[in-house]
């Protein structure tokens, strides 16, 4: 006989892509079925689960789900629908409106793929699997993760243990539940996960990895589990950060360098996904590479409000306009094939020093205006791009955790009543300043919001720094809803329907 043992899975039925599934049978949506010839879960291979673990967190490299759920509904990015392309059946302008509702596609398979990754992490961390002392450690980070990037996006997590069959419907750890269990993972697997400092080649979590979670996880307590910032949470928060720097791990100068595949001081974790989407879903068509001769998919875009936090002159972004060095520069020589780094605003040139065209034969010129998030033209909006494609245009190096993060964080920190040795002002400036930004003579935690911006754009992180904040739900261009409860995204209507267990968010 065999009994049927369920793990998530990110399988979608076409027919639910856009549309309510009211009129279909109920079927577990977020669930795959592995039969064992056994009739019982009998542990996995450990060494293999792992690294498959490790393969799941390409995911977070995709331009969609998690980073459509984290960058697109906040005040960085948007997707402009130009003509027809990128219209899409509105999936990417209710993220940017905040009209988005339990069937959006996007927060059906991020729900799916993070409860996907807990389960099959539940298998390896299993004592029928007989993982070793390391491997269990790195699972457990890798657990902790993947429940923390679900609590902080739903607020709840379903947990379905291992011998579990279709016939149970998953239990569901509310937040403080889910909070406590990720300190566990992470606490428990701190002696036992490898030392690896900076300029690794190898993806595998580190103690400084755990650190830094640990840290983002208590930084965001309070929003997690309501109530305000506690001091002792902050000092601890600090604490880990100082552990990281212990490790060896430091700001590194030349910005743009962090994002090619070479070792820096200041990549802590990091996955095989390819960066070219970072690259090309903004870049215009006429705007190629040797080893991407299409040119970019003229996409995503972000908002004039958020080109203005940077440093230097706001209708010029040319070379030599006085910009910090965060905000990158439009290079007018051809040099670095003729692409900028950073923000790409005004006109744009080829490789050879020579104006560029939209496909029209206008002047490809990227405005800071919009007519709305419908009706753009090829030129609407300012690029932004990080990884570059003179490094390659699909290469697969895809940072997830990095020291300047940390160091905002432990800033911060200091701010919300962390006890430091160090001043927050002083911290402030040094980062400024490796940044060619200039020094400020106090510092606030809405200064701390903003630094933030500037230092970790179309990184993952803006929504969540945004609700810490409290801005999340104000408006911004094109973004008038200012409903609270959209600081949690809605349990999927499929998830809902296959667990009765599961509660929707209020709002949905």
């Amino acid at each position: 006989m065999k009994t049927s043992i369920i793990i998530n899975s990110c399988f979608l039925l076409s027919l639910c892509l856009i549309g309510a599934c009211t009129d279909l049978e109920v079927e577990e949506k977020d669930s795959l079925i592995i039969e064992s010839e056994t009739g019982e879960f009998s542990g996995v291979e450990p060494g293999a689960a792992l690294a498959s673990a490790y393969t799941d967190l390409r995911g977070l490299g995709n331009q969609e789900n998690h980073f459509a759920l984290s960058e697109v509904t906040s005040d960085e990015l948007l997707v402009p629908t130009r003509g027809t392309d990128w219209g899409d059946n509105g999936i990417w302008r209710t993220l940017h409106q905040h009209t988005w509702d339990p069937t959006h596609q996007y927060v059906l398979n991020t729900w799916n793929n993070l409860n996907s990754n807990i389960f099959r992490l539940n298998q390896l961390l299993s004592p029928l699997s007989n993982a070793n002392a390391t491997q269990l450690a790195e699972g457990k980070f890798l657990r902790a993760y993947n429940m923390y990037l679900l609590l902080d996006l739903y607020g709840q997590i379903p947990f379905r243990e291992v011998n579990e069959g279709v016939d149970v419907n998953p239990r569901v750890l509310n937040a403080q539940e889910a909070f406590d269990f990720i300190i566990k993972d992470l606490t428990e697997a701190l002696p036992d996960i490898p030392q690896i400092g900076p300029g690794s080649e190898t993806i595998r979590a580190s103690k400084a990895a755990v650190h830094f979670l640990l840290a983002k996880t208590l930084l965001n307590k309070h929003i997690f589990l309501g109530g305000t910032p506690d001091a002792a949470d902050m000092t601890s928060v600090i604490e880990h950060v100082n552990a990281i720097n212990a490790e060896g791990f430091e700001l590194e100068t030349g910005y743009f360098q962090i994002f090619e595949a070479g070792a820096d001081s200041e990549t802590i974790l990091w996955t095989d996904a390819e960066v070219g989407n970072r690259i090309w879903n903004g870049l215009h068509y006429n705007q190629p590479a040797p080893d991407n001769t299409a040119g970019g998919w003229n996409g995503f875009a972000t908002t004039a409000e958020f080109y203005a936090l940077f440093e230097g002159n706001e209708e010029s972004n040319h070379p030599a306009n006085n910009q910090e060095e965060r905000r990158g520069f439009v290079p007018t020589d051809g040099s670095h094939l003729g692409i900028g780094y950073g923000f790409l605003f005004g006109q744009q040139y080829d490789a050879n020093g020579q104006q560029l065209t939209d496909r029209a034969g206008n002047p490809l010129f990227y405005t800071k205006e919009y007519p709305g998030l419908v009706g753009n033209n090829e030129r609407n909006g300012i690029r932004v791009i990080k990884y570059h494609p003179e490094n390659g245009s699909y290469t697969n190096h895809y940072i997830l955790f990095r020291y300047a993060d940390a160091f905002l964080m432990k800033i911060e920190a200091i701010l919300r009543g962390g006890t430091s040795s160090e001043d927050a002002l002083t911290l402030y400036n040094n980062l400024r300043t490796v940044r060619d930004a200039s020094p400020t003579t106090s510092v606030e935690l809405s200064d701390v919001l903003e630094e933030r911006g500037r230092e970790l754009y179309i990184e993952g992180w803006r929504r969540n720094d945004q609700i810490r904040f409290g801005t999340y739900t104000s408006t911004w261009d094109m973004k008038e809803n200012t409903e609270e409860f959209r600081v949690l995204f809605p349990i999927p209507a499929q998830a809902l329907a296959s667990n009765p267990n599961l509660e929707q968010n209020p709002g949905y």
